[in-house]
């Protein structure tokens, strides 16, 4: 992965605005087909531009990889509480993270998905091997010490887990539907919280112990 190292040295805002573009265009199109002339277009910049910070669309395609997962790990990752025992109360916390970095940082999201459904560029190895980290941990934030006791006995623990992420992910796919486009600091989210915690109240009745 090449790219010129004055690029960091851009101001914030036109760095953003040349990779989201970039981030959008390949999280819509996939690499193969992505547009660098579409790129620009939508960053407001020359091609010269583009290709003076990187040196072709493959280079551009491995730095926004690499910058994914950065911000993956840094800014959703990190943040979550590894140490509560309470599946429920767990997928609670991750649910208000990540839906204040989906709306901080849509176009990662939705770019990061497609590179892990289709890997049409014959990643390096390093990142091959960054990306099935993340899936590692993407796994054990949901499953890592979680006490199964807290499941009634006649319930299938496993079963139960998927359930109850569908809800959550369901419920939480439907807010982020509904606020597209809408600054999350102009949006009152209390009430759709209390309204999370009680579709939460049913999930604990129904599969928990009393």
């Amino acid at each position: 992965m090449a790219i010129n190292p004055t690029f960091h040295n851009l101001d914030d805002a036109k760095q953003k605005r040349i990779l989201n573009a970039a981030l959008q265009e390949f999280a819509e199109n996939g690499y193969e087909r992505a547009s660098t002339n579409q790129i620009v277009k939508n960053a407001g910049i020359g091609k010269g531009m583009l290709f003076y910070y990187f040196n072709n669309k493959k280079d551009l395609y491995l730095y926004l990889i690499d910058h994914a997962i950065n911000i993956v790990t840094t800014e959703f990752f990190s943040l979550i509480d590894m140490t509560e025992p309470d599946f429920i109360e767990r997928l609670k916390e991750i649910a208000r993270v990540k839906l204040a970095y989906l709306h901080e940082y849509p176009n990662v999201s939705n770019f990061i998905a497609i590179v892990f459904l289709n890997d049409e560029a014959n990643l390096p190895e390093e990142l091959e091997k960054r990306l099935s980290d993340v899936q590692k941990v993407g796994t054990s934030m949901l499953y890592d010490n979680i006490d199964p006791k807290l499941f009634r006995d006649d319930v299938n623990v496993d079963k139960a887990f998927k359930l109850i992420r569908w809800s959550i992910e369901g419920y939480q796919n439907e807010l982020m539907k509904q606020f597209k486009d809408q600054p999350i600091a102009l949006i009152d989210i209390e009430p759709y919280w209390d309204e999370f915690y009680e579709y939460l109240d049913v999930l604990k009745t129904s599969f928990y112990t009393k």
